[in-house]
């Protein structure tokens, strides 16, 4: 087991994970992280993912909205992110080598937080329980047979054990352009983002990379689908959402 501390168990009773049940479940793995990992203690880049986070979630519809979204920068050099269904916002400091602005680190958290949005942790954490029944991991897994919770616990890596199908993976893209937009942050920095992926992925293999394959029709994707959502960051713009947001 790594130092993410990538978990998983499948419900031994109904063979079904509730989206309480995931919910509760990131709560937990999000505290673990925070004691295993390396948390950054450098006020202004905290301050800076956080102005970007609260800028995403306030476009949010409910019952999302009304979620109390926990934000955490992990001192990490993974090139790395994700959002958990119970309302958690993960950044690893090994992104900002290729975040490289305000809007490229939202085309992030906003295309993570899309996944959260569209249901897809729920969908493919239900989707493997029928295979993976009966297959306990890690030292929770006791607790989890004795308390007879059915749930998958999640860590910050648990695409590497459940990815994201490319449909989702679609999905949560035009829906992250879609509330970066409207939160004001530049879509078109999406498509940068993604080329900075690529080229960085010329010489190493950016951890966000092995859950979010990059490619050039993703990019000539993005790059059609920022036309679909630029009249939603121009209504942003005149209505003076204006994120500034700064290292």
């Amino acid at each position: 087991m790594n130092k993410f501390g990538l978990l998983a168990s499948v419900s031994l009773l109904t063979g079904c994970v509730t989206a309480s049940q995931l919910e509760q479940a990131s709560v937990s793995e999000f505290a673990k992280m925070r004691e295993t990992l390396t948390i950054s203690t450098n006020d202004r880049d905290r301050a800076y993912v956080q102005c970007i986070a609260d800028s995403i979630v306030a476009q949010l519809d409910e019952p999302y909205a009304s979620y109390d979204w926990d934000v955490e920068l992990f001192d990490e050099a993974e090139k790395n992110a994700f959002a958990m269904p119970g309302g958690q916002i993960g950044v690893f400091t090994g992104i900002f080598e290729v975040a490289q602005t305000q809007d490229q680190l939202a085309a992030v958290m906003g295309h993570e937080v899309a996944h959260v949005t569209l249901g897809h942790s729920l969908k493919r954490a239900n989707s493997q329980t029928a295979t993976n029944l009966g297959i306990l991991v890690g030292s929770v897994a006791s607790e989890v047979v004795r308390d007879n919770v059915g749930l998958i616990l999640l860590g910050a890596q648990v695409g590497l054990l459940l990815p994201f199908s490319r449909s989702q993976e679609s999905e949560a893209d035009l829906a992250g352009l879609e509330l970066m937009a409207t939160a004001g942050f530049r879509p078109e920095a999406s498509v940068d983002l993604w080329r900075n992926m690529a080229a960085a992925n010329s010489s190493s293999t950016p951890s966000f990379l092995s859950t979010h394959p990059s490619s050039a029709n993703r990019i000539e994707s993005l790059g059609e689908q920022v036309a679909v959502v630029m009249p939603q960051y121009q209504r942003a713009q005149a209505a003076g959402l204006r994120p500034a947001c700064s290292r």
